[in-house]
C-alpha cells in the first residue's frame, strides 16, 4: 500500500535540487572567446583609436615640432585658419580633380581587363600575374619611371606626340598636364589590382544566367550589361569606396613626380594634394597643430561623402517604382 503524503505537503518528486555552482574551469571558459579577440582591440586601440583621438586633441592646440612640450589652446583656430588659406582650397581642388581623373578610368579599365581575363583563353594565370605586377611595384620606382616618360625635353610621351605632329607638353609644370600625369601613375598601379577583384566577383556569377541570356538571343555586350554588372554591384561599390579613400590620401606619387619641388606639389602648387599639404604644414613648416587639423578635415570629408552616398542609396531603394 502506497503512502499518501499529508495534506499540503509537496510530493517527493516536486523537490528541486539546487543547481551546483559553476566549476572554476567552466568560469574560465567563458572568457576564452574574449581572449582570442583581445589582441585586435589592443592593437586597434594603440595604433588606431589613440592616434585618432590624440590628433583631434592636437588640432585644437598650437603645437610646433621644435617645442613639443608647449601646447597652446586655440580651439577652432586651426580650422578657421584653414578655411581662409588659399593653399588649402587649392590642395582640396587638386585632390578632387586627380581623384576623378584616376578613379574613373582606373575602374573602367579594370572592368574591361577583368572581362577579358574571365574569357577562357590560354595562359590565363600568366596574364593575371602580369595584371598584378604594377601593384607589386614600388611607388618610388613607378613614379620615377613615369617622371622620365613624361619628361619635357627627352620624355617618351613627348617624343610620341612630336611624331604625331603635336607640340610637346610640359607635364610637370602645366596645371592640367601635371594632374593628368600623376593620375596616369595611379591608373597604372591600381588597374590590375581592381581587375583581379572584379575577376573574382565575376566568377561567382552563376553561369546559368549567361546560358539563359544566350538562349534568349542576348549578345555578349547585353550579357555583360544585364548579367555581369548587376552581379558586380557590391564589388563595384567596394572598389569605389577604396579608390576614393586612396585618392584622398594620395601622397607618394605627387611627392616624387615633382622632382625637386618637394611637398609643394610643383612650382605653383599645381598638383599639391591634401596629403602633400598636410606633410608640408607638419614636417616642413613644423606646425603639427595645423597638420592635425588637416588630417581631421580629410576624415570629415570622407565621412560626408560616404554619408551622402549611403543616404542617396537608401532613398533610391525605398522608392523602387521611380527606377521603372
Amino acid at each position: 500500500m502506497t503512502d499518501v503524503p499529508a495534506h499540503g505537503a509537496p510530493p517527493a518528486t516536486a523537490l528541486v535540487t539546487p543547481a551546483a555552482p559553476p566549476r572554476p574551469a567552466a568560469r574560465r571558459g567563458r572568457w576564452v572567446p574574449y581572449g582570442f579577440v583581445a589582441p585586435f582591440f589592443v592593437l586597434f586601440g594603440a595604433f588606431g583609436l589613440f592616434p585618432l583621438l590624440y590628433t583631434g586633441w592636437a588640432s585644437l592646440h598650437r603645437v610646433e615640432l621644435t617645442s613639443l612640450e608647449r601646447w597652446e589652446w586655440v580651439g577652432a583656430g586651426n580650422y578657421v585658419r584653414l578655411a581662409g588659406d588659399p593653399f588649402f582650397w587649392n590642395a582640396l581642388g587638386n585632390t578632387f580633380v586627380i581623384g576623378v581623373l584616376s578613379t574613373v578610368p582606373q575602374l573602367l579599365l579594370a572592368l574591361a581587363v577583368a572581362h577579358l581575363l574571365d574569357v577562357r583563353l590560354r595562359g590565363r594565370a600568366f596574364f593575371r600575374v602580369v595584371a598584378l605586377a604594377p601593384y607589386a611595384t614600388s611607388v618610388a620606382a613607378a613614379t620615377l619611371v613615369f617622371a622620365l616618360l613624361f619628361g619635357r625635353d627627352h620624355g617618351f610621351v613627348n617624343w610620341v606626340l612630336s611624331a604625331a605632329g603635336i607640340a610637346p607638353v610640359d607635364w610637370q609644370n602645366g596645371p592640367w598636364a601635371s594632374k593628368a600625369a600623376v593620375s596616369a601613375i595611379v591608373v597604372w598601379r591600381w588597374t590590375g589590382y581592381n581587375a583581379l577583384i572584379y575577376l573574382a566577383a565575376m566568377q561567382t556569377v552563376p553561369r546559368e544566367l549567361y546560358e539563359a541570356a544566350a538562349l534568349d538571343g542576348a549578345s555578349r555586350w547585353r550579357q555583360f550589361v544585364h548579367v555581369t554588372l548587376p552581379g558586380l554591384r557590391p564589388t563595384i561599390l567596394f572598389t569605389v569606396v577604396v579608390s576614393t579613400i586612396g585618392a584622398t590620401q594620395l601622397f607618394g606619387e605627387p611627392l616624387l613626380f615633382g622632382a625637386g619641388a618637394g611637398a609643394s606639389g610643383g612650382a605653383d602648387h599645381q598638383f599639391q594634394t591634401l596629403g602633400l599639404y598636410l606633410y608640408e604644414q607638419g614636417w616642413v613648416n613644423l606646425h603639427l597643430g595645423r597638420a592635425s587639423a588637416i588630417a581631421w578635415v580629410m576624415l570629415l570629408i570622407l565621412l560626408a561623402v560616404f554619408g551622402a552616398a549611403r543616404l542617396a542609396r537608401s532613398r533610391a531603394s525605398s522608392r523602387p517604382w521611380e527606377a521603372d
